[in-house]
């Protein structure tokens, strides 16, 4: 039998997965570190935690599946997209990573934008130049840290800097690249370009692999560490939303997934790089080699919940929330959240956008508060879905993933929400899976992505909306759509004020 090893390098934690051929979950194992936000709107990582976190949910999966390491015949890796580790020429870490969620860096954007003109942007990136990726973080550090940026030798994605303390090996995947601003989405390659407009030297980008490929092997140092073999496989993998949806089943037209992490996600898989002409959504490279995906991104899907419950109910389980929530009245008597607690991208491209409660009364109870933040959510989540239907992609299947979709309340929301029938499949395991069934396509167990995700994954169960809550979030979603137009303007003099 053979077994493989997902591991995706998220956000709040990193979870390490050991699965067998056949798509069984043998054992998992997370690790979890802390998150830095030196100034409004900042967010930062050690990535040495993220390492740390790496080899000791490996040494932990090892241990509880009693699978010899010699019977690991690859190994995924996925995380968190957009993030800039910064390494010198002895690979040492010159400062915390900067994040996908961090929005310092708008007049960078603007500055790059105008560089290289907004149709070559388009025409190559696929996207516009946006705060959360990472070409802007590289200008920033050149443009407020020039000390540091002196000595950068080296610029890694989050989980390529674990797969270089694995391997030993500068290496990227498609995916994850396209989330840069210096990626050629339609041929797959790092832009000349983009580099040139940006100013930063091709030397200190990694080579680009596909998903599936092999990209190194494990180093006698990390087998020491870690208890993995020396010389062990480990393919391209993914960034997060492209290995979710591997793990999701989203290699074909029709079936979109609708994924509550951090962030919350609409995705669909393309054959082709189709861009929103409004440039709402993103159009990347997608993990099934020589396809794309485009996606609605929300920057606090998952997160709002965390900050809700970590600001106002800190004792509370998520289950406990969910099930007061569930007892409030769809709609919550006419409280609104607007879940922008670190700016938003879909469809709002705004990194100067807030958070708020709006129509908050006396009648209003903290469930009433915790439904609010769900069903904003799940608002924010809809707009993604209008997006599709107005860039006339096909919807035959909506598949709900992250850790939102755990709960049966967040899951009908979304089902009244937006109307559709949303299905769980047998596997809720995320990323990690999706670059365990990537490893095992690039170590030849199965000949495609395509063959590992239907070998592996089926519907589970579904949840139907019900059409007369539907009615009614219909009038309430009017209201959540005007709601960010009429304080666009008002969050912009905040960020003025307040920096």
């Amino acid at each position: 039998m053979a077994y493989f090893i997902g591991i995706d390098i998220g956000t709040s934690g990193t979870k390490t997965l050991l699965i067998d051929q056949s798509g069984k979950v043998i054992a998992t194992a997370t690790d979890t570190y802390p998150l830095s936000t030196p100034r409004p709107l900042w967010a930062e990582q050690n990535p040495d935690d993220w390492w740390r976190a790496t080899a000791s949910t490996i040494r932990e999966v090892l241990s509880r599946s009693g699978v010899a390491s010699s019977e690991i015949k690859g190994i995924g890796l996925s995380g968190q997209m957009h993030g800039a580790v910064f390494l010198d020429d002895r690979n040492q870490v010159l400062r915390p990573s900067i994040l996908w969620c961090d929005q310092r860096t708008g007049a960078e954007c603007d500055w790059l934008t105008e560089q290289a003109g907004i149709e070559k942007v388009v025409d190559i990136t696929c996207n516009p130049v946006l705060t959360g990726f990472t070409a802007g973080k590289i200008i920033w550090l050149r443009n407020h840290e020039p000390e540091t940026f002196a000595k950068v030798a080296k610029v890694l994605l989050p989980k390529d800097y674990v797969r270089l303390k694995l391997t030993g090996e500068f290496a990227t995947e498609v995916s994850d690249a396209s989330g840069t601003s210096l990626f050629d989405v339609k041929k797959r390659r790092w832009s000349e370009e983009m580099l040139e407009a940006a100013r930063i030297p091709k030397s200190w980008m990694p080579p680009v692999y596909e998903s599936p490929e092999i990209s190194g092997k494990i180093s006698e140092e990390a087998s020491a560490l870690t208890g993995l073999k020396a010389g062990t496989p480990v393919v391209g993998g993914g960034g997060d939303q492209a290995a979710g949806a591997v793990g999701n089943g989203i290699v074909e037209t029709g079936i979109i997934s609708s994924t509550i992490g951090t962030s919350g996600v609409v995705f669909a898989f393309s054959e082709k790089p189709v861009v929103d002409p409004k440039l709402r959504f993103h159009t990347f490279c997608h993990a099934v080699p020589g396809k794309w995906h485009i996606m609605g991104v929300m920057l606090s899907a998952g997160g709002s919940l965390r900050w809700y419950r970590d600001t106002f109910d800190p004792d509370s389980s998520y289950d406990k929330i969910c099930a007061e929530a569930s007892a409030v009245e769809p709609g919550c008597e006419g409280l609104f959240f607007l879940p922008y607690l670190t700016g938003e991208r879909t469809p709002y491209p705004d990194p100067n956008a807030r958070g708020a409660f709006i129509g908050a009364t006396l009648r209003h109870s903290r469930p009433h508060f915790a439904r609010a933040v769900m069903e904003g959510v799940a608002y924010g989540l809809n707009d993604s879905f209008e997006i599709l239907k107005e860039m006339k992609v096909a919807m035959s299947e909506v598949r709900a993933s992250g850790g939102g979709a755990k709960s049966e309340t967040w899951r009908q929301i979304q089902s009244d929400i937006t109307g559709l029938e949303h299905m769980l499949v047998n596997v809720d395991e995320g990323p990690a899976f999706g670059v365990a069934l990537l490893a095992s396509v690039g170590t030849g167990v199965y000949s495609s992505v395509e063959e590992a995700c239907k070998s592996t994954i089926k519907v589970a169960s579904s949840t139907m909306p019900d059409a007369g809550k539907s009615q009614l979030y219909q009038r309430y979603r009017d209201v959540y759509r005007s709601l960010y137009p009429a304080l666009k303007d008002q969050f912009a003099r905040i960020s003025c004020i307040s920096g």
